[in-house]
Formats: structure tokens, C-alpha cells, sequence
């Protein structure tokens, strides 16, 4: 019998050598499997083989998960590399604290067999859908970041997943203040410049890899936060504007530009007779109201006005 290519590997680093050898079990059926008993060596084994994802315990000897994350998301050779932690930590306060540094998901101690496959398989699929997303062309040619058509395909996917599970979903709408002027001003060369650089201060705002940033078209980009309630949203869209806002993009002669952005923000728990179509346009009132309150900042829309 001869068998079949696996087409994703899963690093998995844990200090328990019967953690490992049950992980192991249950995913290398599957899955191609990279083992790591430190956080040193998962690094290494991360920056040379580039794993399709991470299970990654929380307490080590040597250096602990949060801080191996933290370095995962410094380097741009595994920053975009989608992390879940397995641990018996059940504080919310740890959890909320990886979901911070760029975690995913999470994995409880002891091992589920079949929460583990579901889990690893939702964030292998996710992987899937963005290589797919590279291969047909649904990339923005100037930005890098998917375009609208990719946007549409990913948000009724993650749309259909919170309503399945009814968990939250947040959506972003972003507008850069003044782009017209700031292209009369410099030329269109030098706007493009101020679009890629928007999107990758933006990109790199985000840290988990489920979340998902697109160009909506021209100076309009749009953010998908999975599992997301309106709180941590607007954290996320208050270190977006901040990021912009400190952003120096220069000229070809040398000369410092900045630009902003005005953001609106839109949550929910969606149920089936819930409209997409209402929820975005809701999000793009909040962007109206912030960029007719002054500009360079996050509106919030709630049912019956903005806050």
C-alpha cells in the first residue's frame, strides 16, 4: 500500500515526553510531526522547517511558552505561524495573556482526542483557505493582503463558523484620512508607498493568525477578528490607529510623511437570521461617525447610536 503524501506539519514542544508521545498518536496519521522538548530547540526547529502550525506548552524549564510565542512573533520567518497552547493552566488571566501575545486557540491538559483533532484541524483548514487564497488570485497586487473577492469568500466562512458556534465575530472598516490630499500632494507613486506601508503597520498589528486583514479598495481596508467581542476589538483598532499614527513613511528624497486613519468597529454574536450585509453597513456608520468626529480614531457602533 502506498501512502499517501501528508501535506502539513504540526511542531509540537512540550518538556512531558508522554505528552508528546500522545500528541504524536493522535495527529501523525494526519499530519507530518516536528517534536521539541524546549523552547530553545522549537525555535530552531520553527525558524528551519517552518511548521504549518504550533502546539506549544506553556510551562517549560528552560523558557516558557509565552515567552517562545513572543519570539515566534518577532521574526518574520514564523511570525504568521499559528500557535495553540496546551496546558493545564485553566486561569483566565493566562488565557487572555496568550490570546494577547498571538495565540489561536488552546488546548487543555489532558488531552481529548477528539477536541485535539477538531481544534488542529480548524486551524490547519484556515491555513489551507490562504494558500488557496495565494494560488487562485486572490491577492491585492500592490498591498499584498487579500483582496475583496478573498474578503468575501473568508468572512462568510468565519461568519457561517460563529453563527455554528455562536461565538462573537468583529468587524473592522478602516479609511486613511486625507488620502486625496495626501496624493496631490506627493503623487501617486508616493501614495502607494503610504498604502503599503498601512498595510504592513496594520498586518503586523494583528497577532493571531485566524484574524484577517484585507483591502477593501483604495484607501479602504478591512479586518475580520474570529472569536472577538466588541471590548477586545476595539483594543485591536486602537493599536491599529496608534501604530498608523506613529508611522514614518518616507519620500524617495528623504522627506518624512505621516498619515491616519479613522476606524469603525462592529460586533456580534450572529444568529441565522442575522445580515451580514447589516452588520457591515453598521460598521461603516461608525466609520462615518469617526471621521466626522474629528478623524484619527475608533467609533463603535451599537444598537440604537454609537458609543
Amino acid at each position: 500500500m502506498i501512502e499517501t503524501p501528508k501535506e502539513f506539519t504540526i511542531l509540537i514542544v512540550d518538556d512531558e515526553k508522554s505528552n508528546l508521545e500522545v500528541l504524536a498518536r493522535i495527529l501523525s496519521p494526519l499530519y507530518n510531526i516536528l517534536i521539541a522538548r524546549n523552547g530553545s530547540r522549537a525555535l530552531e526547529l520553527a525558524k528551519q522547517h517552518t511548521p504549518d502550525l504550533i502546539l506549544l506548552d506553556i510551562i517549560m524549564p528552560d523558557m516558557s511558552g509565552f515567552d517562545v510565542i513572543t519570539q515566534l512573533k518577532e521574526a518574520s520567518a514564523t511570525v504568521n505561524i499559528p500557535v495553540i497552547f496546551i496546558t493545564g493552566l485553566t486561569g483566565t488571566a493566562d488565557e487572555e495573556k496568550g490570546f494577547f501575545l498571538g495565540a489561536v486557540d488552546y488546548i487543555a491538559k489532558p488531552f481529548n482526542k477528539a477536541i485535539v483533532k477538531a481544534r488542529v484541524n480548524t486551524h490547519i483548514k484556515i491555513v489551507d483557505q490562504m494558500r488557496t487564497i495565494e494560488r487562485i488570485g486572490l491577492i491585492d497586487s500592490l498591498t499584498k493582503l487579500s483582496n475583496r473577492r478573498g474578503f468575501d469568500d473568508r468572512f462568510n466562512a468565519d461568519w457561517g463558523r460563529a453563527i455554528r458556534e455562536q461565538t462573537p465575530i468583529s468587524y473592522m472598516l478602516m479609511d486613511i484620512d486625507h488620502f486625496k490630499t495626501y496624493n496631490d500632494t506627493y503623487g501617486h507613486h508616493q501614495g502607494d508607498v503610504a498604502l503599503r506601508s498601512f498595510a504592513d503597520a496594520a498586518m503586523n498589528t494583528i497577532n493571531r493568525s485566524a484574524d484577517f486583514i484585507a483591502r477593501w479598495g483604495g484607501e479602504e481596508f478591512v479586518i475580520i477578528l474570529v472569536n472577538t467581542d466588541a471590548e477586545g476589538a476595539v483594543e485591536v483598532a486602537e493599536n491599529v490607529r496608534k501604530n498608523v499614527e506613529d508611522m514614518v513613511i518616507l519620500t524617495e528624497d528623504g522627506k518624512e510623511t505621516r498619515v491616519t486613519v479613522s476606524i469603525g468597529v462592529n460586533s456580534t454574536v450572529p444568529k441565522l437570521q442575522t445580515s451580514p450585509d447589516d452588520f457591515m453597513e453598521n460598521a461603516d456608520q461608525a466609520l462615518y461617525k469617526a471621521k466626522a468626529s474629528g478623524r484619527n480614531r475608533v467609533e463603535v457602533y451599537k444598537r440604537g447610536g454609537m458609543r
